[in-house]
Parts: C-alpha cells; sequence; structure tokens
C-alpha cells in the first residue's frame, strides 16, 4: 500500500487509482507533490521512449532524483530517500498527470524490488483462471497479440496492457495483479491470477512457438523489469525474483504474425503446459 499527499488539485488526475483504494495494510512508501523549483542535480542516465524522457541523478546531498519530460517540457522532478520509501514530487504545473504516474511507478518499483515484486513492461491476459504475459521490445506486438486472444480465444480478458505487476509469494508461486498504470489502454483492473506463463514476442513471416529454460528464460525476462540496476540492493532484489521466475514459470518465445493462427498456435501450447501439471 501506498499513500500520497500534498497539492488538492493532484486527486482529480488519480481516477485510475480509484480501483486499488484500500486502508488495509502497511504503508510501503509515501508521495508528497508540492509546487516549488528545479532540484540541483547531477544526471546519471536518460531513458527515453515515444516523446517521454527520464532522466536520473543525484542531488548534491546524494539524493536519488528522477526529471519527467515530456516532448522536452519538463512536468516535474521526483526526489527521494536513499530506501525509496519517500518521495517530493515537485511539479511545474504542466502535464500534471505524466508527473505523478511516473513518480508513483518509480517509487513503486524501486520501494518493492526487494520484496518479491517486479513491475513489467508487458501486456497481460487472463484464461481459465491463470493469466499470461507477452514481452518484447517496444513495437513488436505485445498488446496486438493481446488482442488476438481477446477476439479468437474464448474466455480471455485484459488484465492490464502496459504495467503488471508480478509477485513471487512466500510457497515460491507467481502471481500477476492489475495495477493502475496501463499505458495507452484504459484497463485498471484490481484483479489478480496464478502466472500461467509468459511470452516473449518477436516478428516474423510464420508462426512458431518454442520453449525458453534456464538462462534463456532469465535473459527474456530483463529487459521488460522496471529497476534502476546500478544501485546494488535493488539489483539484487530483482536478480532474485527474475531466477526464480526463470525456474518455474514456463516460458517460450513467439515468432509471430499479427494474426488468429498466432494466437491459436501461443494458446494451444501455454494451456497444455498448464494442463501437464
Amino acid at each position: 500500500m501506498f499513500s500520497i499527499s500534498g497539492k488538492d488539485e493532484i486527486f482529480a488526475l488519480m481516477e485510475n487509482y480509484m480501483p486499488f483504494m484500500t486502508t488495509d495494510g502497511d504503508v510501503v512508501f509515501s508521495l508528497t507533490a508540492v509546487d516549488g523549483e528545479a532540484p540541483a542535480y547531477t544526471e546519471e542516465l536518460c531513458q527515453e521512449e515515444e516523446g517521454q524522457d527520464i532522466i536520473c541523478g543525484k542531488t548534491p546531498k546524494g539524493e536519488p532524483v528522477f526529471e519527467f519530460r515530456w516532448w522536452n517540457e519538463t512536468a516535474g522532478w521526483l526526489v527521494c530517500d536513499a530506501d525509496y520509501r519517500k518521495g517530493q514530487l515537485v511539479m511545474t504545473g504542466r502535464h500534471e498527470k505524466l508527473a505523478v504516474d511516473n513518480a508513483l511507478m518509480i517509487l513503486y518499483a524501486l520501494a518493492t524490488a526487494n520484496m518479491g515484486t517486479a513491475l513489467f513492461h508487458a501486456s497481460t491476459v487472463s484464461c481459465e483462471d491463470h493469466a499470461y504475459m507477452f514481452l518484447g521490445k517496444s513495437g513488436t506486438g505485445k498488446s496486438t497479440h493481446a488482442g488476438l486472444w481477446l477476439k479468437h480465444i474464448a474466455g480471455t480478458a485484459l488484465v492490464n496492457d502496459d504495467n503488471p505487476v508480478v509477485r513471487v509469494l512466500d510457497d515460491g508461486t507467481a502471481r500477476v495483479y492489475g495495477s493502475p498504470w496501463s499505458g495507452k489502454t484504459p484497463c485498471y483492473r484490481n484483479v489478480s491470477y496464478p502466472l500461467g506463463g509468459i511470452v516473449d514476442l518477436s516478428q516474423a513471416p510464420y508462426n512458431r512457438i518454442v520453449p525458453l529454460t534456464g538462462i534463456q528464460a532469465y535473459v527474456a525476462l530483463v529487459p521488460s523489469i522496471s529497476g534502476k540496476r546500478w544501485d546494488e540492493r535493488i539489483a539484487d532484489g530483482l536478480h532474485q525474483t527474475e531466477n526464480t521466475l526463470a525456474m518455474t514459470v514456463p516460458m517460450w518465445h513467439l515468432e509471430c504474425l499479427p494474426d488468429q493462427d498466432a494466437a491459436e498456435v501461443c494458446y494451444q501450447k501455454v494451456r497444455r503446459q498448464n494442463g501437464d501439471r
């Protein structure tokens, strides 16, 4: 559970968080939103994607800081405690929704990295009491493949189209959860399912699916999980989660076309695996 406080105006921007509201559980991290000036910081890394930049750095005091830009216009700066349990979002009055969502996603991913939790970049569907995650580089067709399941595989529902959460439980099993962050598709469902399989996608002029095991499975997971991997504590926590998932969750590589046959080939393989358990 997390809490947010500060500017009253931000609560009008948080409709996607309403399905997840609760008063039960411990507060893992908190965010305070304020107006203010840009903090001084030294840049460490810049992540760029589709007009959105997230710049990571440190203040002169060593505090982690993240600047959020939309088409070169700054939306805000997130300044965190060293353990990412507290953050202050300094807002500029521009692209406020972007600033709030990015700040909360970053705090969530980093504060829970050593709790068996991973925030994925993936599209996820449920079918027959399990959930299946589709991974791949941006533009590979994750949402398209999920849409093919929704259209052609009976009983399929969308869990999340961009940022599902995976948790390794105390008994070693993995569950996938909907989240308040779902990219361009508004899908904010407070649901969870056993993780039945993970499929790494790539485009091809044919449909073929092969299993991934061991180091192949591990390598396929890493690019799809959000985290500040140059921070040793976070990297260690994510490694444990990734290693467990690679060893225990069935994984495949699907080379595919964007067609019905791709969905059916994938479905038959992943459901056969769960049926054989």
